[in-house]
């Protein structure tokens, strides 16, 4: 089972190279990540976007173009269409987001005559390296839904198992986060944990184990959980923290990367293949480290 952001990138330069399309990609901090995948042997690149910003931004971060295809499309949502186009005709392998915003490249993803749709929920699974720990985390949903219902977030946690299952751990702990641990009729996030639970049980959410409520600290800490007097066995052992809302998502999402100084990547799933999908405060090594998840992704 992969336990750290090295172990990855090796991973990925055994599966890959992969062949990636990047949407709208005169991105400064995007081509920087994309020829770190290619000098490494983790991916093959397309470029999809206006060429003569794709030079310039090059230019800036000394990137040699001759290394990658580059399609030249200059409309941002066309550019979005072009590789997502690529990857369901079997050219490219996944897609990655560039200079673009979220929604378009999300249309594109989605749309009936040349997306890569599933029927599924898409969601967003961030992977987290926390120093002091001695395993990744899987945060969960941080970017993309917003309120899901029960059933939503049943789906959210089938895609964050993929993820799981793609960095080696077969059947992943997960802990379904609130404010507290015990089932609140008044706290709809409590509900919801206890029937993910029961799911679980009765086998309709298989390939993991599901337990909860968890309070972060009893689902990631072993001695808060005794203080506490949890005796679940995956208390202090998740590997998957589902939260309850975008809201707790994105703030435990960005406390872990600029409190905890902690090695991350992100990708969007439940889509017929991995779409990168990074935030432009993310630092050239989240970029890297999201493509390798992509890569590791495409190769199951």
């Amino acid at each position: 089972m992969i336990k750290a952001f090295d172990q990855i990138l090796k991973a990925a330069k055994e599966k890959g190279p992969k062949t990636i399309a990047v949407a709208v990609a005169q991105d400064v901090d995007v081509l920087s990540a994309v020829n770190s995948a290619k000098d490494l042997g983790i991916a093959d690149v397309i470029l999809v976007g206006d060429k003569d910003e794709i030079e310039k931004s090059a230019e800036q971060c000394g990137v040699e173009l001759s290394k990658f295809e580059i399609v030249d499309i200059k409309e941002k949502a066309e550019a979005c269409r072009k590789a997502v186009e690529l990857v369901s005709t079997g050219k490219a392998h996944l897609v990655m987001k560039g200079l673009v915003d979220t929604s378009v490249i999300l249309k594109a993803v989605l749309d009936e005559q040349i997306g890569l749709r599933t029927g599924n929920v898409l969601s967003h699974v961030a992977v987290f390296d926390v120093p002091g720990y001695d395993r990744l985390f899987y945060v969960t949903d941080a970017a993309m839904s917003m309120y899901p219902n029960l059933e939503q977030k049943k789906q959210i946690i089938e895609n964050a198992v993929t993820v799981a299952n793609a960095l080696g751990n077969d059947n992943p702990n997960v802990g379904v986060i609130a404010a507290v641990e015990k089932v609140n009729p008044k706290m709809q996030a409590t509900l919801d944990a206890a029937e993910l639970v029961k799911m679980n049980k009765e086998g309709q959410l298989t390939g993991c184990v599901v337990a909860g409520p968890f309070a972060l600290d009893n689902a990631i800490s072993v001695e808060a959980s005794k203080h506490k007097g949890i005796t679940d066995p995956v208390a202090g052992y998740a590997d998957i923290l589902m939260l309850p809302s975008i809201d707790a998502g994105n703030v435990l999402y960005k406390s872990l990367v600029f409190f905890a100084k902690a090695k991350n990547a992100g990708i969007i799933v439940g889509a017929k293949a991995p779409v990168v999908l990074t935030s432009r405060a993310d630092s050239d090594e989240a970029k890297l480290n999201s493509i390798a998840i992509g890569v590791l992704m495409a190769s199951v």
